[in-house]
């Protein structure tokens, strides 16, 4: 067979037949010597000595070409100093500004056709001046009379739209950065990025929010305008050098470009992208240089008022009550790239309610961060393993366990870099609530990261500590944790963290207090594949952490693969994803508390459509009876399953798209089929509506119940700027039906005016509501 003509490229498929029986191989090796021998986990240092070798040999392979990338073909691209100013209005072609900026037009194409020419000609070009960034972006099309754009919202996605997204890496460090982004009609689209975006490895678990990694939470104070014609369309951006953070004196950054033509599917970068790596991956960005910068002093001060009435109807004599609020943040730039948060009198009236959510097992519930105080920077203080070990989860501050509020009165944020260094500390304060017993806290968090020029290869450290405020007594915890990331060239890296918790009345003897991970990953050429163990002691105790589940030995791999067909086969398949997943949980007695085994191919063509073929194979190991359901429970015993594992959807730049995520097999000795549908309709780029129905049909020996959640978010954006959104859900687990109506008028870097509607029904008999409104402003003391 000539594999050059083969559809499938027999090779890779060789390739990966190959890797797999290693890895399989491997893995077996290591769960039979390692994780099942009990002469290993003997102690805790021995476990420690098998992560050190770990890592040495991975040390010592990094100039193995296996890893190995010159940079030499990375692109360079040049600022332009000018003196007069672009007309901020979209219209590039024909603004005087513009012309004596030479163009960067050489993008080239990830998807469909990787390596090949952008397919329409796009002209980019880059200017500055004392106070500002400016970029211009003519992207041209013939068929400008089918754009599409799916959001007018500020931060919506922009995958399934036509856009353009820079990134900026100010510290030229290859690792952290900003990005910045439109589409036709001229949205504001920006984040930050942390370690190449590479923060959550157990995103499934998060509903939106950030665990760190990408930040589209962050919001800085810039603008943009955008023009459409028979031409295509053109954007200008005009970002404030105060908005960004940098180093003094001549600069080289790190840039990337990427335009979306979505009608035809294609996604092309400035500095070409391996399959797989989306703009955040910075170790793969060309330069811009010529950029002469003076740093400039900055100092925002932002204070708001709110109102607010409320109702508890289930109390007697049931009354409104009104009271209102005020309060202050501060942002003042330290040094051009460190900076001092602070804030009084906290207050998050705006943030949406958090998603429900149906626990069919016996371990916690993730929810995320989604508060914008704790979103900026929160890359920088995340440490362990996002979503399962969270050594700081900033939702310990000011929200109980039970999902109630607790006042913040205030505190402060140190966070930037110096020269390599990434610095992070973070003071914050809470008051007593009476009604629940609970008292004030100190949370004290002192994080730093050191990033060895030239490498992908860190080395950091933190500190987390809560104690209560007045008469503390043995009233307090801290953690403490090392955590590194080796970079093996610019295709693998290790990550691996270790971290004793400290708590009155808890022993933690021998090595019980003590969590570790290590984690290889490898990444390149439609390749991603990961090996890691984690361990996580008895008396471990993170109190302003999460923990998914508590003292466990884990053991996970994952062997994933993209595929190509270099012809067009099946109707206009892009690509098949073919992937083995696996992780298996072990207590400290060697029993096996859960397996998972997934064997899946991703199916995606190229018009949008794509279907997943998973099969599951799992074994739940249940010490101690558990009720899962009202008057059902789960008794001891081990539960070993297979279960069908389909995901499909269609076009998401249609007007109209669905998805389904189906679970049919075995589950606690009994049956599970799980369906959930979801439906997306818009009307233009103004209305947008997302309705979700999540159903769970269990039948078990102890019993059986039927439980879903409902889920319906409506939008209507009357300008990028000023928008309404509701979210409306029914959990029947709960029997709690909530509503969260926001009408937001946003100014500058998520500030303005937001008037929000919450109501929460139990047994569909009315429970409580709140009604607030909220008001704050940016006033730049240096402007």
């Amino acid at each position: 067979m000539n594999l050059k003509d083969s559809d499938w490229n027999l090779k890779n498929n060789l390739d990966l037949v190959h890797f797999i029986r290693v890895m399989v191989e491997y893995s077996s090796y290591f769960i039979k010597y390692v994780v099942l021998k009990k002469y290993v986990m003997r102690s805790y240092l021995n476990s420690i000595s098998y992560c050190l070798v770990f890592l040495i040999i991975a040390i010592l392979t990094s100039s193995s070409s296996l890893f190995s990338q010159t940079d030499s073909e990375r692109p360079v691209a040049s600022a332009t100093a000018i003196t007069e100013v672009p007309t901020l209005d979209g219209e590039v072609q024909n603004d005087p500004a513009w012309q004596n900026v030479l163009p960067i037009t050489n993008l080239v194409q990830q998807q469909p056709n990787q390596g090949a020419p952008v397919s329409e000609r796009t002209e980019i070009r880059i200017a500055y001046d004392k106070n500002n960034l400016y970029l211009s972006a003519v992207m041209y099309d013939p068929n400008a009379d089918v754009l599409i754009v799916t959001d007018s919202r500020r931060d919506a996605s922009l995958d399934e739209t036509d856009a353009i997204r820079f990134i900026f890496d100010t510290y030229h460090d290859t690792r952290n950065g900003f990005v910045f982004g439109t589409n036709p009609i001229g949205i504001q689209y920006d984040a930050q990025v942390d370690n190449e975006g590479q923060g959550n490895f157990n995103s499934n678990r998060a509903q939106g929010g950030t665990i760190g990694g990408f930040n589209l939470n962050w919001d800085g104070s810039w603008e943009v305008k955008t023009s459409t014609g028979d031409y295509g369309w053109s954007a200008e951006f005009q970002i404030p050098l105060k908005t960004l953070r940098f180093g003094k004196g001549n600069q080289k950054w790190g840039l990337n470009i990427q335009r979306n033509i979505r009608n035809k599917n294609e996604k092309s970068f400035w500095s070409p992208l391996p399959l797989t790596f989306e703009i955040a991956r910075l170790s793969m960005a060309g330069d811009l240089i010529g950029l002469d910068l003076k740093t400039q002093g900055n100092l925002k001060l932002i204070p708001y008022v709110l109102g607010q009435s409320s109702k508890d109807f289930s109390s007697e004599n049931a009354d409104w009550k009104t009271d209102g609020e005020v309060g202050l943040d501060l942002k003042y730039s330290l040094t051009p790239s460190l900076t001092l948060d602070a804030t009084l009198n906290t207050d998050f009236a705006q943030v949406e309610v958090d998603e429900e959510q149906v626990n069919l097992d016996r371990f916690n519930l993730f929810f995320p961060e989604k508060r914008p105080f704790f979103l900026e920077n929160a890359g920088l203080f995340s440490v362990g393993s996002p979503g399962e070990i969270d050594l700081f989860f900033s939702r310990r501050i000011g929200i109980s366990e039970n999902g109630g509020l607790v006042p913040i009165l205030g505190g402060i944020r140190l966070s930037g870099k110096q020269k390599n260094t990434n610095i992070g500390f973070l003071n914050m304060y809470t008051s007593d609530v009476d009604d629940e017993g609970l008292n004030g806290n100190t949370f004290t968090v002192g994080r730093v990261n050191h990033e060895f020029a030239g490498t992908r290869t860190s080395l950091g450290g933190v500190v987390v500590n809560r104690s209560r405020s007045q008469d503390r007594g043995d009233d307090h915890n801290t953690v403490y944790a090392i955590d590194s990331k080796i970079g093996l060239g610019k295709k693998a890296q290790i990550h691996a963290f270790i971290a004793k918790s400290n708590t009155p009345g808890i022993s933690g003897g021998d090595g019980g207090d003590i969590a570790y991970r290590v984690r290889f990953n490898h990444s390149w050429n439609g390749w991603n594949n990961y090996i890691g163990y984690t361990q996580l002691g008895q008396d471990f105790n993170p109190e302003v952490g999460f923990l998914q589940r508590s003292a466990f030995r884990k053991f996970e791999a994952l062997v994933f693969k993209v595929i190509r067909p270099k012809k067009d086969i099946l109707g206009g398949l892009l690509e098949v994803r073919p992937h083995v997943a696996y992780r298996g949980f072990w207590d400290f007695n060697g029993f096996m508390e859960t397996m998972f085994l997934h064997i899946d191919n991703h199916w995606v063509w190229k018009n949008g459509y794509e279907f997943h073929t998973g099969v599951n194979f799992t074994k739940e190991g249940v010490k101690e009876r558990f009720e899962i359901s009202d008057g059902v429970f789960v008794e001891p015993g081990t539960y070993n399953h297979a279960e069908f594992f389909p995901v499909a959807w269609t076009d998401k730049s249609k007007p109209v798209s669905l998805s389904y995520r189906g679970v049919f097999g075995g589950f606690f000795g009994g049956t599970r089929i799980s369906n959930s549908l979801g439906m997306t309709a818009r009307i233009g780029d103004k209305f947008n509506s997302e309705i979700s129905f999540n159903r769970f049909d269990i039948d078990l020996p102890g019993g059986e119940f039927l439980t879903h959640v409902v889920r319906g978010r409506l939008s209507y954006s009357f300008t990028p700027q000023i928008f309404v959104q509701t979210l409306i859900q029914y959990n029947q687990s709960s029997d709690r039906f909530s509503t969260n109506l926001r009408l937001g008028w946003l100014r500058s870097a998520n500030s303005g005016l937001f008037v929000v509607f919450n109501e929460i029904r139990d047994d569909f008999k009315q429970d409580n509501q709140l009604f607030t409104v909220k008001y704050s402003h940016i006033f730049d003391v240096l402007k």
